[in-house]
């Protein structure tokens, strides 16, 4: 019952937070869990299968209202499940077959998020953001910081290569922890990112006196401080918490859910004299690391936070547009233009260009809201979490009015917003009017609706009356 409720509490937050980070997209945001019995822990990819075969009974039999169009995308254990749900979709005769799984295998059309660093752009645009605003590095001082998530994973690997600028001085992962004073040597480093292989498999030859490795198989292992580590899971488990351990950036790209709460911000807050900040700068790239009472506290105390729900949209970003391209084309066209051959790996020219382009969307995004949440809080203070809250909520808001309003009727706003929306590349190869004319229209108008309101809200900001978004509009449509 415990493992009940505490998964609906978790799957609840994860929803929440997944609504906020879609709302530059036309897809609402959900999550989905499968609880297994005790006795039937080894059956979790049957039970899957059996998840997938019912939301296809309930989409497939259904004759009346409005058509039903999910997209699910990979999380936890699934995502080797992709390809055979989009497959099995076909099968069932889902007419959105190639749309309803993203995460698929290259050679099924799908964006890989981990091959590209599609999560990461984005949160490197805050991390970044935040170094260009003050002026961090520029007089050579080195810029350091400590990661969780290790070069074995997504958004641990990919933070590693996409940070040349950066001192690493701790990585903590399934294996264990490393960590250097001087800056772990970053061609090695990036080598295990390159094979996706966890810190355990780093050469400890090329740490520095001060530098070690403490695996979570290793127990009574001697710090180079003299210092003995008795047990090596505990001492990862809690190396957040560490009050010697500081540094200028805190990533976290993986970890559990409330890793930092009331319970312990302040002992992650702080150094040993209990006044001196660890961290100055944290950007979320794993989901819900922090609860948002933790978050307050460690704003309250003067570090700069960016939460997840902003900073690490990028991978939902690459997901929906896989689910364009996906929608917009014909079978015969998604073979030729999306699919990777399997033999030799060559990928097509449109594939190609369509993953930068999806890149570039990516940086744009984040950009554009980092932007506005540094913007806000500089006008009228308040906390940055709370802001990327309200910004979210107020993006959303706007986007189901504009969704039932006549605005939509408008064409001179429709093309000019939806030739925005849609990737240009698409554009050149599809055509706008036959890009609209494929899709279902319910689905165009959730793009159009997500477009308008969050360029509306990234350009003017939370503060702006009601009118300014009829002059914005004016704008538009003068403009074009």
């Amino acid at each position: 019952m415990n493992n009940a409720s505490s998964l609906f509490d978790e799957c609840y937050g994860l929803a929440s937070t997944q609504q906020r980070k879609n709302k530059d997209i036309p897809e609402g945001g959900s999550k989905g869990v499968v609880l297994l019995n005790q006795a039937h822990q080894d059956k979790a990819d049957i039970a899957f299968r059996k998840y997938i075969d019912a939301l296809l009974d309930i989409m497939l039999i259904k004759d009346k209202g409005p058509e039903d169009i999910l997209f699910l995308g990979p999380d936890e254990g699934t995502a080797h499940l992709m390809d055979w749900a989009s497959a099995y979709a076909k099968k069932r005769g889902y007419s959105y077959w190639k749309a309803i799984t993203t995460g698929k295998s290259a050679t099924r059309g799908g964006i890989p998020h981990d091959t590209y660093g599609m999560t990461t752009h984005s949160v490197r645009e805050y991390v970044t953001g935040i170094q260009r605003k003050l002026k961090l590095g520029e007089n050579g001082q080195p810029i350091t910081k400590v990661q969780t998530g290790g070069p074995d994973g997504d958004l641990g690997s990919n933070e590693i290569k996409m940070s040349p600028q950066e001192n690493t001085i701790a990585v903590v992962d399934g294996s264990g922890v490393l960590f250097d004073p001087n800056g772990i040597n970053r061609p090695e480093l990036v080598a295990l990112a390159e094979k996706r292989v966890p810190v355990s498999s780093f050469d400890t030859s090329k740490l520095s006196a001060g530098g070690y490795a403490v695996l979570v198989s290793q127990n009574d292992v001697t710090l180079p401080s003299g210092e003995v580590v008795e047990n090596g899971v505990e001492f990862r488990n809690l190396f957040h918490l560490r009050p010697s351990l500081c540094a200028d950036f805190f990533v976290p790209c993986g970890g559990r859910p409330a890793a930092v709460n009331l319970n312990n911000v302040d002992k992650f807050m702080y150094r040993e004299d209990g006044k001196t900040l660890r961290f100055k700068y944290i950007v979320e790239g794993a989901n819900l690391f922090f609860t948002q009472d933790a978050r307050l506290r460690l704003e309250d105390a003067g570090v700069i936070l960016f939460k997840d729900a902003s900073a690490n949209k990028g991978g939902v970003t690459s997901s929906s547009l896989e689910v364009l391209a996906a929608m917009s084309m014909t079978d015969a066209e998604f073979a030729e233009h999306m699919q990777v051959d399997a033999a030799t790996g060559k990928k097509p020219q449109f594939y190609a260009d369509y993953v930068k382009e999806v890149q570039d969307r990516i940086d744009l995004n984040a950009r554009r809201e980092f932007e506005c949440i540094w913007a806000e809080k500089q006008r009228n203070g308040g906390y940055y979490s709370v802001i990327s809250n309200h910004l979210s909520e107020r993006i959303t808001e706007l986007s189901v009015k504009i969704q039932h309003s006549s605005l939509w009727d408008n064409v001179k706003v429709r093309e000019t917003i939806l030739a925005d929306g849609f990737p240009q590349i698409l554009i050149q190869k599809i055509g706008r009017d036959e890009l609209i004319r494929r899709l279902p229209e319910s689905y165009t108008r959730a793009l159009f609706a997500s477009q308008l309101a969050s360029r509306f809200v990234y350009t003017v900001g939370l503060s702006a009356p009601e009118f300014a978004f009829y002059e914005f509009v004016e704008a538009l449509i003068a403009k074009n």
